[in-house]
């Protein structure tokens, strides 16, 4: 089973990019998409053989989470149950008979840090969210967790610091979901690899110097691990500040 996640910022946009082409050279039998910008009604596209199931932001143009998906889920549930964080289309949960997929989109702590105190209530909204349905059965955690997690993750941890997506408080965060029974499938199957980055800025030609951030992730509860084949980042594929990501699992996870 292929899954990739893609934080498109802006789906209407990418489809000018070449989304359909870029999505059937995929052969995804899921795809998760993140910051999609869109309002129910807004772009119709649909892909044969696939369902799209969305959660959207109330506000226009903000956020947003999506799945096209080859398997019909058992039950589709939109945020995670806390009036105070479901308004901004952030987390996707389809249920299978054997797991749950999560698609996420952490909110950013923003400019001087000005989100990060609702970022921590956010995170322990959602901690509680998939260790409770970790429970029930294995979790796939994807999308854009808009943290940087070690010094690897990123070209220039030493003057980041204290920027948005690189405090020890976010950090901590993703450590502790990870000591929850969780794997960041990347680094688990490469441990060492350096430059591997899924975002990069507008600014400065970042991208063409690989001046980047890893914080889009495959994350899985850990009896998972025995059925993880492969992860990888696809930074070849444009269009978006992101790239996707991606893993394959053996058939029928259990």
């Amino acid at each position: 089973m292929k899954l990739y996640s893609w934080n498109v910022n802006g789906l209407r946009a990418l489809v000018k990019k070449g989304f359909e082409d870029i999505f059937s050279a995929l052969d995804a039998d899921m795809l998760c998409l993140q910051e999609t910008k869109l309002s129910d009604g807004q772009l119709d596209m649909e892909f044969e053989g696939y369902t799209s199931y969305w959660n959207y932001a109330l506000k226009k143009g903000y956020s947003g989470t999506a799945v096209y998906s080859r398997l019909t889920p058992l039950k589709v549930t939109r945020g995670i149950g806390r009036a105070e964080h479901d308004t901004e289309g952030r987390v996707l949960t389809l249920e299978y008979p054997t797991f749950y997929l999560i698609t996420v989109y952490t909110p950013n702590s923003q400019t001087e840090l000005a989100r990060l105190d609702y970022r921590m209530k956010w995170e322990d909204a959602f901690l509680q969210y998939v260790t409770e349905l970790d429970r029930t059965k294995p979790v796939i955690i994807c999308g854009d967790l808009n943290v940087a997690h070690t010094e690897i993750d990123l070209r220039n941890p030493k003057t980041n610091s204290r920027s948005a997506g690189f405090t020890d408080e976010e950090r901590n965060c993703l450590t502790r979901l990870l000591c929850s029974g969780f794997t960041d499938t990347y680094r688990y199957l490469h441990p060492d690899t350096t430059d591997a980055y899924t975002w990069w800025s507008y600014r400065m030609k970042a991208r063409e110097k690989n001046v980047g951030w890893r914080i889009d992730y495959f994350l899985i509860s850990n009896r998972l691990l025995p059925q993880l084949l492969s992860a990888d980042i696809h930074a070849d594929i444009t269009g978006s500040d992101h790239c996707p990501v991606s893993i394959t699992l053996a058939d029928n996870p259990s």
